[in-house]
């Protein structure tokens, strides 16, 4: 299948998601995409490429042209499979992605996220203690691996320590999104799936018998009283609320770290000025941020962008390419960590804005600043070594960043 992609790429430019190389670093071949209007490829599929600021936008604010809803027959139905056919909040349209998103929301609310901030930050010292004991930092299994997935599971109210064995499973199913399509899911990643669902089936029976304030309490509630979820729909929210809730922003810390390291300036001015931290987020978002693209499907016959895009066809919209848009972002390939305005799209548009985005950015915020301010000179031990990516291209993040200490 991969040949089939650079088969039948336009020859002044090159899109593969599956070749490592072009995941390794996707954003030069993002610049002729980004010079003209949205290219449709045919591999046996219609599909839109669309990767300028307005062309992404216009989609992502358009829900009713452009469901959310994967299409069978277009190669991805073995990775839609393992997820079994409750819809998602990220995968549904009005008025069932509305009802799902609803019953969240009460969990993401200004308050409830800033009453998660000595919490977060007690997390963020007891690890970055360890890695000062031990002398060595990998900033992602040290600090942005286990984060994340720590706070997600309190909010969940998993036991502390079943941490590792939730962010194990939530690594194997991301790389679900390697497979190439029309290929067979490997049986790790089935069994990492059904695994933890199997451990979201205990939890559920749990909170059945002894209800608490987390939010897996609250879902079965919602579901036990008023059937706003059946069965199967809260076992993919849960499902979803896990990966959603770790793997991304561990990309925002492991990224955002990889740009400061690369850019020693802007570190050191983040740590002589911490009030610079709520501006290097988001430009850590805009620059490399932790997802890549999304999908859509057209509903009807429309124009984006100058294209054409038939109904039923699949619009692949590269939110990455759109934050390095120079008609949108002044010098776009700068990391600037003052940048103003920053409008980047890193969380989405519209209906399916990450919900998340306010925890996220919190997150990113404690754990990059406290290994700043613990670590005076802390830099990239080895600056001109390549960097190793994990095996998903939409959600982007690194396998391990070695920083120095001293």
């Amino acid at each position: 299948m991969s040949e089939a992609v650079a088969a039948q790429t336009p020859q002044d430019f090159y899109f593969n998601p599956w070749d490592e190389n072009f995941r390794a670093d996707p954003y030069p071949h993002y610049r002729p995409l980004l010079a003209g209007p949205p290219r449709v490829l045919d591999m046996g599929y219609k599909l839109a490429l669309a990767a300028r600021y307005a062309d992404v936008r216009a989609i992502l604010m358009d829900h009713a042209t452009f469901s959310s809803v994967l299409p069978k027959g277009m190669g991805f139905d073995e990775q839609t499979k393992i997820f079994g056919d409750a819809p998602t909040m990220l995968g549904s349209d009005p008025p069932t992605q509305t009802r799902l998103r609803r019953l969240v929301s009460r969990d993401f609310t200004p308050r409830r996220i800033r009453d998660l901030e000595p919490r977060i930050r007690e997390i963020a010292k007891n690890l970055i203690d360890a890695a000062e004991r031990k002398g060595e930092f990998d900033v992602m299994a040290d600090l942005a691996n286990p984060l994340p997935v720590m706070v997600i599971s309190d909010l969940l109210g998993v036991p502390p320590e079943e941490y590792q064995q939730f962010k194990n499973w939530s690594d194997k199913i991301v790389e679900a999104d390697n497979t190439l399509p029309g290929m067979p899911i490997p049986d790790e990643i089935k069994n990492a799936f059904t695994e933890l669902r199997s451990s979201f089936v205990a939890e559920i029976a749990r909170r059945r018998k002894n209800p608490g304030t987390d939010l897996v309490s609250a879902l079965v509630a919602a579901h036990d009283e008023s059937e706003a979820l059946n069965a199967d729909e809260l076992l993919q929210f849960l499902v979803l609320l896990l990966l959603a809730g770790n793997e991304t922003t561990t990309n925002l810390i492991g990224n955002g770290m990889l740009a400061l390291g690369r850019n020693p300036a802007a570190m050191a001015a983040l740590r002589s000025k911490p009030e610079l931290m709520r501006g290097a987020i988001e430009e850590m978002l805009r620059y490399d941020g932790p997802v890549q693209a999304t999908f859509g499907t057209a509903t009807k016959d429309t124009v984006v962008g100058g294209t054409p895009i038939n109904s039923g066809m699949g619009a692949f919209v590269i939110i990455a390419a759109a934050n390095r848009d120079p008609a949108q972002f002044k010098d776009p390939e700068k990391f600037d960590i003052t940048r103003a305005p920053n409008d980047h799209v890193a969380f989405g548009e519209g209906i399916h804005f990450c919900i998340g985005a306010p925890l996220a950015r919190m997150e990113g915020s404690i754990a990059i600043g406290s290994a700043l301010e613990r670590f005076p000179h802390l830099r990239l031990k080895n600056p001109d070594a390549a960097v190793t990516y994990k095996g998903s291209y939409a959600l982007r993040g690194l396998s391990r960043l070695e920083m120095a200490l001293k």
